[in-house]
């Protein structure tokens, strides 16, 4: 079992597009791969093929999500749906919720994202747009996972366009981070250009 989890500079970035697309090119190689999220909200339905441990309907952050709901999430309910679902699939990519930074739960107990990813012990590729404001977002998140001790695999680039900015925005993350950016994924685009073989060695060994 080899897990990678996926995370965003911030909501919206194209985690989920992402994802489906290193799931999809694993597959293509030959790899068994298969998709998990711990939770999911603003959304009524899993789409087919995914596990998801708690949806919900509200589109706000898990934790509000789960207080509206009344269903507050465990970590018990987690490790026990990653755990099946890694038994299904020799490559798993665990997609997060919004950001790095952000609350599971928030009552009498506390459960973050972070501790989600320490927890089931997963390397991680950031998602980030191309566009402005990038480097800052890509660079502190870089640093937050660094600080919490979890190790960083990749960046890859979302809704590349090749313009001039992107191209330098890329070179001064690569440059202020240390850590390669191992995809520039184009809007709508049909698969990520990266190497089956080569994507596979991010995930956890």
């Amino acid at each position: 079992m080899k897990n990678l989890f996926v995370t965003g500079t911030g909501t919206d970035v194209g985690k989920t597009f992402v994802t489906d697309l290193i799931i999809k090119n694993l597959r293509e190689g030959g790899f068994s791969a298969g998709y998990y999220k711990a939770a999911a909200s603003g959304i009524e339905k899993v789409p087919a093929g995914k596990i998801v441990s708690y949806v919900y309907k509200d589109a706000v952050s898990p934790h509000l999500a789960a207080k509206i709901a009344r269903r507050p999430i465990e970590i018990s309910v987690i490790e026990k749906d990653f755990a099946a679902a890694s038994n299904q699939f020799e490559y798993l990519a665990v997609e997060g919720s919004g950001g790095i930074i952000c609350p599971l739960r928030w009552d009498e107990k506390i459960l973050l994202l972070e501790d989600v990813i320490k927890i089931l012990n997963l390397p991680a590729v950031i998602v980030a747009d191309s566009g402005l404001g990038t480097i800052n977002a890509t660079v502190l998140t870089v640093e937050y996972l660094r600080q919490k001790n979890i190790p960083v695999r990749g960046i890859i680039l979302n809704r590349w366009s090749g313009k001039l900015m992107e191209v330098d925005n890329a070179q001064i993350i690569s440059e202020l981070t240390g850590i390669q950016i191992i995809a520039k994924v184009p809007n709508n685009a049909a698969k990520i250009d990266i190497a089956p073989q080569k994507l596979a060695a991010l995930f956890s060994k």
